[in-house]
Formats: structure tokens, sequence, C-alpha cells
């Protein structure tokens, strides 16, 4: 499909997707939403990629929200009554989902991040699995700068990647963190001198978890997510749940057998998941 705001493809069962506005910056407005929610639901739903590669194109990774969208672009958020200000949390939960899907996607996300990754963006890429930047590369925290506390994940995900102390530091300051420092606190895996290097370190790493049994990663995800956010107990016991639904022998033989005969391995893929709503049913 085309879409107006991404370019999409799949390959050797890599997913890649570019944020390919470049003239305006890579700026998110209602259509990016929606684009990119139907893009990630497609991938959930019929797990025809192991893993998924954001990238961008232009100077900027992204410049956050576009603006326009609260001038006149389409939202309108009434803060003059109790019941339109109720609204702004479901209209928030709307553009929550699209970077809730990231987290939940049922393969990997690796974010390959050059130049400004402002405001939204660092919503967005908060909710990725790895993070690898090129030299150029810088973060911040814009809502604090336009006059509002961010709102779309940052201040949620991003204490749980970071100091706490460097978290405030940004988004009380609205102050540029730079590449080297994002990597010496832990927001970046790696960083790369070019934007070229890093998008092929990307793709080899993206490679390389194509290659591991996607059931195996996806439980390897999930047992990671749920001991982030639960007590070391809770997870152990939610570990057992997980293995126990997971657990593939065959897995682990064809991983033997591999090494031993010197080839590739073979691994089952995901099972597109089947919708209830969409699915066909006749009344009687």
């Amino acid at each position: 499909m085309t879409y107006q705001c991404f370019d999409f493809s799949i390959s050797n069962k890599i997913a890649h997707l570019r944020l390919n506005r470049p003239a305006t910056l890579n700026t998110m407005q209602p259509v990016f939403f929606r684009e990119l929610t139907e893009i990630l639901q497609n991938l959930q739903n019929q797990a025809n990629a192991r893993v998924l590669i954001i990238s961008s194109t232009g100077k900027h990774f992204t410049a956050g929200m576009a603006l326009d969208v609260f001038a006149g672009g389409g939202i309108t958020l009434d803060d003059a009554s109790a019941v339109g200000r109720a609204n702004i949390a479901l209209a928030l939960k709307d553009m929550h989902h699209a970077f809730n899907l990231i987290e939940s996607l049922r393969m990997p996300v690796i974010t390959a991040i050059h130049g400004g990754c402002i405001g939204g963006g660092v919503d967005m890429i908060c909710a990725s699995d790895i993070r690898l930047a090129s030299s150029d590369a810088f973060f911040c925290i814009q809502e604090i700068n336009i006059g509002m506390t961010a709102d779309l994940g940052t201040l949620q995900r991003l204490p749980k990647l970071i100091p706490e102390g460097i978290v405030h530091e940004m988004a009380y300051t609205g102050r540029r963190l730079p590449a080297q420092r994002a990597l010496s606190v832990g927001l970046l895996n790696e960083l790369f001198d070019t934007q070229e290097a890093m998008l092929a370190a990307a793709l080899q790493m993206a490679t390389e978890i194509a290659e591991k049994p996607p059931v195996a990663i996806w439980g390897s995800k999930q047992a990671i997510h749920y001991a982030r956010d639960h007590s070391t107990h809770d997870a152990l016991q939610q570990m057992g749940w997980l293995q126990s639904g997971i657990w593939q022998s065959s897995n682990l033989m064809e991983a033997f057998m591999a090494k031993q005969q010197g080839r590739a391995t073979e691994y089952a893929d995901l099972a597109p998941i089947s919708s209830f709503s969409e699915a066909a049913y006749n009344l009687k």
C-alpha cells in the first residue's frame, strides 16, 4: 500500500517502516497516527515479519507533533468546561494506542534515529525495544518549551530506561540530550558515526533476530516487559506460566541439528491472528 507519512516494506522476514515526510520534518498529525496504527496492527495480525526497523528520512527523525493540528487543523481540545476536558483524555487514549502497539508488537522493534528526535518522537522511540542512533542525533522533551506537559508516554516509559534525574532535567528544562550523553545514560544501545552505518547495523541486528525462533523471541519480549512492571517474585511466577505455554521441544532440536549439520536454522513463523470482530458468521 501507499501511505502519506511512511514507506513500508518487508524483505527476508524484516519489516522496515520509514517516516517519509522530510519536507515537514516528519511531524505527526492525525493521518500519521491512523497509518501507524494500521501498519502495526496488520503486522501484529498477519505475523508476516519477525522484526521491525523504524527509521526516518531528511534532516530529522521527527520534529514531533505538528502544532497546526491544534490550530485549526482538525483537533479541538475544549478546556472551557469539565465535559470538554474529559474528552481530552479520550483523544489522548487514541494517540496512546499507536505507540502502545509498538511496545506490544509480537516482534522486536529497532528504532534507528538520526537528527532531532523531538516531542512525540521521544514518546515513540521509548516504546521500542532497541534504540540505535547516529552521532548527530539528539532528544528533546519539547512539550515543556511550548507550555505543556508531555503526554504520549515519555514521562511513563523514559524513567524506566534512564536515571530519573535525567528525565526530570529534560522534562523541566526542555534541553536537548545529545547522542553521546544518551548513550552514556542508557537510552541508546549503540552510537554510529553516520546514518548509513547505523542503518547497516540495524539491518544486521534484525537479520540475527529473524534467524531465531519467533515464539521464543515473543516470549522473551513478554517476560522482559512483565518483569519491568512487577516484582521479581510475580515475574518468576509469570515466567512459569509463559514458558509452559510457549515451550516447543522441536525448536531446541532444530537448533542442535542445524549446528551439527552446519546449516541455517528453520523455525516456524508465528501464526496469524484471526480477528473475532471480522470473522465470517451468518445469523440463523
